[in-house]
């Protein structure tokens, strides 16, 4: 194949993961517990893949490990020939400020509150420290910065007055998760992993943060892992992909149609 100016950079723009070992270390103990063995996908900017497993089986485990939580621990990655990029860029010596930096975002399941930080602080001192080094991108005031985030806000319908409280401060569950897509928005990440963002929400909460996700796809081409158990969500966001795991690997890959029969059928009869 004759490859045009630009080809290899545009070839290089996706999240990469590849036969990802990973065991959760208890800190006390230092006993290990193996999760993942030989984890494999890669993401491309704009798509939208979904894993789907049975509980245990090494969704969320994947999620913290992509985040660097250092309570999950790559095993053996120079022997395994394990690859963690984005776009080209090794993740697996960075830290999880770094990770962030170079564009990687994680939602998490159960958001944290953090008493007497507002939102609308909280978000500048993440939208500063995302983009530290591109100056060019920083709001020369924090009145520059409010009126940036009271437009997005109000793309993604979200109140005002939620940014003037404390973060997730007396939230209901749909308040935090579509403040925490706001704050994807705010970061423009390339690669975001959503960890069970529809846990506990109602019908009108899932189509909201959807619409949301959707909403930040369009505008930064973001590529999107979403981990989630139904396939509810999957109805709006429409996946390209769709994963599922079992005992630590993806052990079978499809299309939207895949999450129907999951759905459906459950995990229990699929094997390799």
């Amino acid at each position: 194949m004759v490859q045009c100016p630009g080809m290899k950079d545009t070839l290089s723009r996706q999240l990469v993961i590849k036969n990802v070992h990973v065991s959760v270390v208890q800190q006390q103990t230092e006993e290990r517990t193996p999760i993942l063995h030989g984890l494999d996908i890669t993401v491309k900017p704009g798509e939208i893949h979904a894993i789907m497993g049975p509980n245990g089986s090494g969704k969320s485990t994947l999620a913290y490990t992509l985040a660097g939580h250092p309570f999950y621990e790559l095993d053996h990655p120079t022997e395994n020939g394990t690859v963690m990029s984005l776009d080209g860029e090794d993740l697996i010596a960075q830290s999880p400020d770094q990770r962030a930096a170079a564009g990687l975002f994680l939602a998490f399941q159960y958001p944290v509150e953090v008493a007497g930080v507002k939102v609308q602080n909280f978000l500048r001192l993440a939208y500063n420290a995302r983009f530290a080094n591109q100056p060019e991108k920083l709001f020369p005031t924090v009145l520059a910065f409010r009126k940036h985030l009271q437009q997005l806000a109000s793309e993604l319908k979200v109140s005002p007055e939620l940014l003037k409280r404390g973060l997730n401060e007396g939230f209901s569950g749909g308040e935090k998760k579509r403040v925490e897509i706001l704050q994807m928005s705010v970061l423009e990440p390339k690669y975001a992993i959503l960890d069970e963002t529809d846990s506990g929400l109602d019908v009108d909460a899932i189509k909201a943060v959807a619409e949301g996700v959707k909403n930040i796809i369009d505008k930064y081409h973001t590529g999107v892992i979403v981990i989630t158990h139904y396939q509810r969500i999957l109805n709006y966001l429409k996946p390209d992909f769709v994963h599922m795991t079992k005992a630590g690997k993806i052990v079978r890959s499809g299309g939207p149609e895949l999450a129907e029969e999951l759905e459906t059928q459950g995990y229990e009869d699929k094997t390799l």
